[in-house]
């Protein structure tokens, strides 16, 4: 099954549909789309996402990165759009390495630090919450994205997996195909010269490599840290994102087939 979609300037655009569940129904396709973000879309992007049909897109970015990689839109565009303003307690990630030594090392370690705290963060929490509610209430297809698609936006997918009752083999497997290595080299060519240009910083190509992978290690992180808190990651989606047993019979209703 092909998940990837090729676009000229969107990265990591996939569908995370059609999986098998516990129920015996499988997730539908072409509703659930994840990509990273879409600053560099070309016009022929547009039209393709435009095709698509997309009710809403869910933008996890913060608001300077938003600001320095704005999303481009088609005419005509009429997608309901969340995204939020509230303020982190850390650091930009491109700010965080301006003043430290970068290499693989150090994404690996601030990647293991961002997935401990990523999900009890006020901006996570609120728009985890509203791309829920979004998601039950919304007839079209939607995108979640982020800046590279699969940080914020792999833990919010594993969960939306884990709500529809996928495995959690199928769950790993599904954040682990960012890891592709068919589109490794483009993500790396793209992203080296971004942090030169951007934040001053050049890295060798074992710290590329990590800094546009994900690790299984991440995704078990997040997930540990959850189920310390909340007891469960149902726990945590009831408690923390309000995502009771009615919206889990709404989201079930409206996305599996």
């Amino acid at each position: 099954m092909t998940r990837h979609i090729d676009f000229d300037g969107i990265e990591n655009f996939r569908d995370f549909g059609g999986y098998d569940t516990a129920c015996g129904r499988p997730v539908k396709r072409e509703v659930l789309y994840r990509s990273a973000n879409h600053a560099y879309a070309s016009e022929a992007d547009l039209a393709r996402m435009a095709d698509l049909g997309l009710a809403a897109i869910i933008d996890l970015r913060r608001t300077e990165e938003r600001t320095r990689e704005p999303s481009k839109r088609w005419p005509g565009f009429g997608a309901a759009v969340i995204e939020n303003d509230i303020l982190s307690d850390h650091a930009d990630w491109a700010d965080a390495m301006k003043d430290v030594a970068v290499n693989a090392a150090w994404f690996f370690d601030d990647a293991m630090a961002y997935y401990r705290r990523a999900p009890f963060e006020p901006r996570h929490i609120d728009l985890f919450s509203r791309y829920f509610r979004t998601l039950a209430q919304t007839s079209g297809p939607i995108v979640v994205h982020c800046a590279a698609g699969k940080d914020r936006t792999g833990l919010i997918c594993a969960l939306t997996h884990h709500i529809l009752g996928v495995s959690e083999a199928d769950i790993l497997a599904d954040y682990l195909l960012t890891n592709d290595e068919a589109r490794m080299a483009r993500k790396i060519g793209f992203l080296g010269p971004w942090l030169r240009d951007t934040v001053g910083k050049t890295v060798d190509e074992a710290g590329l490599r990590v800094a546009v992978s994900v690790n299984a290690a991440y995704l078990e992180t997040a997930f540990s840290v959850i189920r310390d808190a909340h007891g469960s990651l149902d726990g945590y989606l009831a408690e923390a994102l309000g995502v009771d047993e009615g919206l889990r019979q709404a989201l079930q209703a409206r996305l599996l087939a």
